[in-house]
C-alpha cells in the first residue's frame, strides 16, 4: 500500500508540474477540496466529455442532451428528498481533531477483513494449484467463515442503524469494533451527528426565507424537471434517454484524496426512461454498455469491477457501481441505478403537473421508470491520469516519465518540432503546424535539444511527435515518433492528413 501511496503522491505532483491540476486560490494558500484545471488538464477534461457525449448522444438515436441551470426552484430539492435526507453521519476524533464519515469508518473496517479473506484465498490457490475450488474453500474454511461472520454482522448493524437514523447505535458499533482514528490511533470519539451536504445561498434582493435556494448537489433533477419539455419538443418515444454534463456542489465535510472527492465537481449523467416492468432488463443492459465504454479506453479489465449495492437508496430497486483500481484502492467511478418512478412521481405530486407518457401501443398513460448512469468526470480524469503515469528505465540506462493517456483523449495530439531553430526548419515546421492545427490540438516547440523536447511531450502524454529536419526540405518527408514505443517512421507531409492520430496507443 505504501508503494501505491507513493505513486499517488507522484501523480499529484506531476499533475501540478505539467499543468493538469492546480490547487484553487493557491496564492491565497488554497481552498480545501477545490481545484482548478490547468492548460493540459482542461484539454484532457474536454476530451473525456466529448468521448462520453459521443458514446451517449451521438451514437444513440433515442438519447438527446440538455444543459439545465445550476440554480433551481427550492421545492425541487424538497421533492427529491435532498432537503430532509441528504445527510452524512459524521464523527470527530478528540485527539487528532480529524472528522470522519462514521459509515465509511465501518466500511473501511469491513474492507480490511475482506482483504484478509482474499489473502487466505490467494494462499490456498497457490498451495492447491489447478485442483483449487475457491467457492468450496470460502464456504468451508474456518478462518474465512469467522471473518465473513464479522463482516455480515458489522454490515447488518450499520445498515439497520442508518435506516433507523439511530446515530447512537452507529457510535456503539464503532466502539464495539474497536475502530481507531487513522491519525491519532485512539478511540476517543465524539457523538455521531448528521450534516446536510447542500450549499445554500439567496436569490433576489429581499433577505427572507422564501429567497433561499441551493446549489444543486446533483445534475439528475435538472433532467427530471425537463422530462415533459424534452419529450414533447423532441417527439420522443419510450424508451429514450436524456443526457447532461454539468457542475454539482456538495459541502463534503471530509474531502480528501486530491480530486477524488471535491466540493465542486462535474458529473456526466444519463437518465433512461422506460416502460414499468422493463427497468431491470435495461439496468443490466446499461451495466454492460457502460463497462464496454470504460474498457474502450484501453485499460485492462483487471482495473475495473462491479460492486452491487446491498443497501439500496430509498428510490432504487437495483444499483451497482463500476469501481476502478485507483492508487488508493478500488473506488466508485460510475453508478448505474434503477430509480423506479420515484423522481417523476415526486415532482408530479409537488408541482401538480402530470409527468406521464402516453403509450400508443397500450393506449394508456403511465409515469415512466428510470435507469440512471452517472459518472464522475473528475474521477474519470483521475483514473486516466493515475493509470497513465509510468516511470520507465530505458535501454541506455536513462529514465523517463511518460503519461500513457489514450491517444483519443490526449491533451495534445501532435507536437511539431523543428530539429534545429535555423536553416529554414522553423518556417517549414510552422507551415505543417498551421495545416494540422485545424484538425488536432498541436503544440509547436523549438527550444532545447530534440531529446529534451521528446521527454517534455512524454510527460504531458502527447502520443505523436513530428520532427522536421534537413531531409524534410529535400524530399518533403518528416519523422513521426510514437510515444509509448518511441519508434519512428518517415512519411511524406502530404500523408499526414490521412494518418490516424486518434489510434489508441498501447496502454
Amino acid at each position: 500500500m505504501a508503494n501505491n501511496e507513493e505513486i499517488f503522491k507522484k501523480v499529484i505532483s506531476h499533475a501540478k508540474e505539467y499543468g493538469f491540476v492546480f490547487q484553487s486560490s493557491e496564492i491565497y494558500d488554497g481552498l480545501s477540496a477545490v481545484y482548478d484545471y490547468g492548460q493540459n488538464g482542461v484539454e484532457l477534461k474536454n476530451n473525456i466529455k466529448q468521448y462520453w457525449w459521443n458514446a451517449m448522444v451521438r451514437y444513440n438515436e433515442n438519447i438527446v442532451g440538455i444543459d439545465s441551470a445550476i440554480f433551481m426552484h427550492p421545492t425541487i430539492w424538497k421533492a427529491s428528498g435532498h432537503v430532509d435526507a441528504f445527510n452524512d453521519p459524521m464523527i470527530d476524533n478528540k485527539d487528532s481533531k480529524k472528522r470522519y464519515r462514521a459509515d465509511v469508518l465501518v466500511e473501511d473496517y469491513v474492507a480490511k477483513i475482506e482483504d484478509k479473506i482474499n489473502k487466505e484465498v490467494e494462499k490456498a490457490a497457490k498451495r492447491f494449484g489447478d485442483s483449487f475450488n475457491e467457492q468450496q474453500f470460502r464456504e468451508t474454511n474456518q478462518r474465512v467463515l469467522e471473518n465473513q461472520k464479522k463482516i455480515d454482522e458489522a454490515k447488518s448493524r450499520l445498515y439497520s442503524a442508518l435506516d433507523a437514523n439511530d446515530l447512537d447505535a452507529v457510535k456503539k458499533l464503532i466502539g464495539d469494533l474497536e475502530i481507531v482514528c487513522p491519525v491519532s490511533g485512539t478511540r476517543n470519539w465524539t457523538e455521531v451527528r448528521q450534516f446536510n451536504l447542500m450549499f445554500s445561498t439567496k436569490i433576489g434582493s429581499v433577505s427572507d426565507d422564501s429567497s433561499v435556494i441551493y446549489l444543486r448537489p446533483e445534475t439528475a433533477q435538472g433532467i427530471f424537471v425537463n422530462f415533459l419539455n424534452v419529450m414533447k419538443t423532441g417527439r420522443m418515444k419510450i424508451p429514450f434517454g436524456i443526457a447532461q454534463i454539468g457542475k454539482a456542489f456538495r459541502n463534503e465535510i471530509v474531502a480528501r484524496q486530491f480530486i477524488f472527492r471535491m466540493r465542486e465537481f462535474e458529473q456526466m449523467e444519463m437518465q433512461f426512461f422506460v416502460k414499468p416492468g422493463t427497468e431491470l432488463e435495461w439496468f443490466e443492459y446499461w451495466k454492460s454498455e457502460r463497462m464496454k465504454w470504460h474498457l474502450s479506453l484501453g485499460f485492462s479489465q483487471d482495473n475495473y469491477r462491479f460492486h452491487d449495492h446491498e443497501k439500496l437508496a430509498h428510490y432504487a430497486n437495483a444499483a451497482a457501481d463500476i469501481e476502478f483500481n485507483f492508487p488508493i484502492g478500488f473506488k466508485e467511478l460510475e453508478g448505474i441505478h434503477s430509480r423506479t418512478d420515484f423522481d417523476l412521481n415526486a415532482h408530479q405530486n409537488y408541482s401538480g403537473k402530470k409527468l406521464q407518457y402516453f403509450d400508443p401501443e397500450l393506449n394508456e398513460s403511465y409515469v415512466p421508470y428510470v435507469v440512471e448512469t452517472s459518472i464522475g468526470l473528475d474521477r474519470t480524469f483521475l483514473a486516466i491520469l493515475s493509470h497513465a503515469y509510468t516511470e520507465e528505465k530505458l535501454e541506455d540506462g536513462s529514465e523517463r516519465v511518460v503519461m500513457k493517456i489514450p491517444a483519443v483523449l490526449a491533451p495534445v495530439k501532435l507536437a511539431i518540432l523543428p530539429l534545429v531553430a535555423k536553416d529554414g526548419l522553423p518556417e517549414k515546421a510552422r507551415l505543417i503546424m498551421d495545416e494540422m492545427k485545424m484538425n488536432f490540438m498541436c503544440q509547436y516547440e523549438e527550444k532545447d535539444s530534440i531529446g529534451r523536447r521528446y521527454r517534455r511531450q512524454d510527460a504531458i502524454g502527447t502520443p505523436y511527435c513530428i520532427t522536421v529536419d534537413h531531409q524534410t526540405l529535400e524530399d518533403d518527408t518528416v519523422t513521426i515518433r510514437e510515444r509509448d514505443s518511441m519508434k519512428q517512421q518517415r512519411i511524406s507531409v502530404s500523408a499526414l492528413k490521412s494518418f490516424n492520430f486518434n489510434d489508441t496507443v498501447t496502454v
